[in-house]
């Protein structure tokens, strides 16, 4: 065989096995260092929950929260997209742990609920990075004219009277017990801020 048939031979050989392994692990590429096979779950329930969309909405609203806020994972990059540091990791009296939040200042003061833009980011401090659990929609109350709270795929949002906004976190990054819009989430944790 002549050299340049066998150069052209390896190289085709080098390009498929490397194709064959990317493909191979596509689907284990991970989103996230900390996805959790059990919040599939949680995502089911609020799909059970709003049987009346048939259109799919709340599936498509939450695949985008998660698809836009992947990069997010590094907090670096949160921060390079203009997030700020709203407040340390917070434990609410009464309802338990919240996290960390990071804010959007033009993103919260465009009055829009926008999957593919939350307002905020939740964190949970860990010992050497943060870990993205959960984002935040918020409007201000003075950008609300409504008599009812605003509602993101049938959830109210709350009042959060302290930063004067009606908020609704969203656990899209780590699993709830107590429901994917929980104000508070037991299983996280501020013990490392």
């Amino acid at each position: 065989m002549n050299r340049t048939v066998l150069h052209s031979t390896r190289q085709w050989l080098v390009i498929s096995v490397a194709a064959a392994l990317l493909a191979g692990c596509a689907d284990e590429a991970p989103l996230a260092p900390d996805r959790e096979p059990a919040i599939e779950a949680q995502f089911a329930s609020l799909a059970d929950r709003n049987t009346d969309r048939a259109d799919g909405n709340s599936d498509r609203a939450i695949v985008t929260l998660r698809k836009v806020t992947a990069r997010y994972h590094n907090i670096d990059a949160a921060i390079a997209d203009g997030f700020v540091l709203l407040h340390p990791c917070e434990e609410r009296p009464g309802e338990g742990p919240v996290g960390t939040v990071y804010v959007h200042m033009g993103r919260l003061l465009d009055g829009i609920i926008d999957p593919a833009a939350p307002d905020a980011l939740i964190y949970e401090p860990g010992n050497d990075r943060m870990n993205l659990v959960g984002v935040e929609f918020a409007i201000p109350y003075s950008l609300w004219t409504e008599a009812e709270p605003p509602s993101f795929l049938g959830a109210a949002f709350q009042p959060e009277d302290e930063f004067g906004v009606w908020g609704l976190h969203v656990w899209v990054w780590r699993k709830n017990p107590r429901g994917i819009f929980a104000e508070s989430n037991p299983r996280v944790s501020c013990g490392a801020a």
